[in-house]
């Protein structure tokens, strides 16, 4: 069987299946949108950080929903964060920028990144792995 380019031989240490790879990689694509999601939340009229609380069911599940909406975005967005950091301190602001923003080993390089080609994807399929294992 042939494999596609971002598959990883099952022999590798850091393998996963090509699916499971696909489907991480799509949800470190989303952390943009998370982004911005969370910002419009942030500026919900809100005391503390904190959305009012009204006395009122229908406020009261908005309420809940914007907690939970908050939450859920907070954990997404702290799995990729980690899982970046703790691929390796160095690199992980671009294997950030390359799982959340699509930047390519060249741009990463042309931007400040010091390390060799087999090193970066080496982090950048280990960062995959990490996630996998928190996801």
């Amino acid at each position: 069987m042939e494999r596609s380019r971002n598959e990883l031989s099952s022999k590798n240490k850091y393998w996963i299946s090509k699916h499971r790879y696909l489907e991480l990689k799509h949800f470190c694509l989303q952390y943009p949108e998370w982004k911005r999601q969370l910002n419009s939340i942030n500026n919900l009229p809100s005391s503390n950080g904190f959305v009012r609380v009204s006395t009122k069911s229908s406020d009261d599940f908005f309420i809940d929903h914007v907690v939970l909406c908050r939450i859920n975005l907070e954990k997404s967005m702290s799995l990729v964060e980690q899982a970046a950091q703790n691929t390796d301190g160095y690199l992980a602001p671009f294997i950030f920028a390359a799982v959340t923003e699509e930047k390519t080993y060249t741009w990463l390089r042309e931007h400040g990144m010091a390390c060799g080609k087999d090193m970066f994807y080496d982090r950048y399929h280990k960062f995959f792995w990490l996630l996998d294992q928190t996801r």
